[in-house]
């Protein structure tokens, strides 16, 4: 496994909502729940590969902004169509303040 990332300070990210991290050429989303829980996922939808961050969080659910295909960002689980193909979920911690994800 490798080592942890900074992604982003925790008060960046507002309860029920998903930011955009991009690292080591790869895109991950990063969200906040609104139990104040941090998550994180691959950044870009299974579908048609568009970025998760404009999309829509309700509860544990991130909405793709494109064809409206949902997942459970907590698990990764397909949860609507177009979608069929889950998200790659990632570890996540906070430490003094800043939001870690373990990447490897």
């Amino acid at each position: 496994m490798s080592d942890w990332v900074e992604a982003c300070a925790a008060g960046d990210i507002d309860e029920e909502d998903v930011m955009r991290f991009d690292h080591g050429g790869r895109t991950f989303a990063i969200y906040r729940s609104p139990e104040d829980e941090y998550f994180a996922t691959d950044g870009l939808c299974t579908h048609e590969k568009v970025h998760l961050a404009d999309g829509l969080v309700m509860d544990d659910i991130i909405e793709c902004p494109k064809h409206n295909g949902r997942f459970n960002y907590k698990t990764g689980d397909a949860r609507g169509a177009p979608v069929c193909v889950n998200l790659k979920t990632y570890p996540v911690k906070v430490d003094a303040g800043k939001v870690l994800i373990q990447v490897g």
